[in-house]
């Protein structure tokens, strides 16, 4: 393998494994290259992208590497995360929303299982709108977050409590959670006081989130090595 080859899969590897990342020696088992031969190809790469002035850094933390933005950059990525306009949820979020509302308290690696897919950004992104919160931790290895949903979550849809969630039978195995999730949200709007139909779908379009491919990774639901982040 060429080394403009080897780096150019090194990033898509890095990209696809988010903030979990990977280490020199996971790269170099999936590429079948010599450990040495990845530190370099990686090292160039660090070079590369500050004297391209790539808008993504390669990281090095605690003998993981992953791709990071840049601190400098901060102030714009604040402004994405908290625009009024960003107001409508991903058809990822709205299924981890809905697994967490019927199944909480609820860890990550418990979503991913139902899900089949990556769940970290859509459960970050539940966090930060006020939709999810941590509500302890699980008695298990490395005692990963449990996730409930909030005080918002129940004011927004007009339930007094999570008891008044319709048909509590749903999202016991993921081969209709499309469907049910669509299912739900549409009940769950019904109850919206004052909200037009219009207000209701701008708040929750069930478009995709393009800009976050890694939901869509397969995980395997044995693998539970990373239940203690998040």
């Amino acid at each position: 393998m060429d080394f403009p080859k080897l780096k150019s899969i090194i990033e898509g590897l890095l990209f696809l494994s988010g903030e979990e990342g990977l280490s020199v020696k996971q790269i170099a088992e999936i590429v079948d290259q010599r450990v040495e031969l990845v530190t370099d190809a990686i090292e160039d790469m660090i070079g590369d992208f500050a004297r391209q002035g790539r808008g993504v850094q390669i990281l090095k933390i605690a003998g993981v590497v992953q791709l990071g933005t840049l601190p400098e950059h901060a102030a714009y990525f604040e402004k994405l995360a908290y625009s009024p306009a960003r107001t409508s949820l991903s058809q990822a979020a709205l299924e981890t929303l809905a697994i967490v509302a019927y199944r909480q308290p609820i860890t990550r690696v418990e979503i991913e299982e139902i899900r089949g897919v990556k769940s970290e950004r859509a459960i970050h992104t539940l966090v930060n709108k006020d939709l999810i919160v941590e509500v302890g931790r699980a008695e298990a290895i490395g005692r990963p977050i449990l996730y409930g949903t909030t005080k918002s979550f129940l004011d927004y849809f007009g339930l007094a409590s999570i008891k008044d969630l319709p048909e509590p039978g749903l999202f016991e195995d993921s081969e209709n959670l499309e469907e049910e999730t669509q299912l739900l949200f549409n009940k769950l709007d019904m109850n919206q006081p004052d909200v037009s139909d219009t207000d209701v779908q701008s708040v929750f379009d069930f478009e995709e989130e393009a800009a976050f491919p890694e939901e869509d990774i397969a995980v395997d639901p044995e693998d539970d090595s990373s239940g203690s982040s998040s």
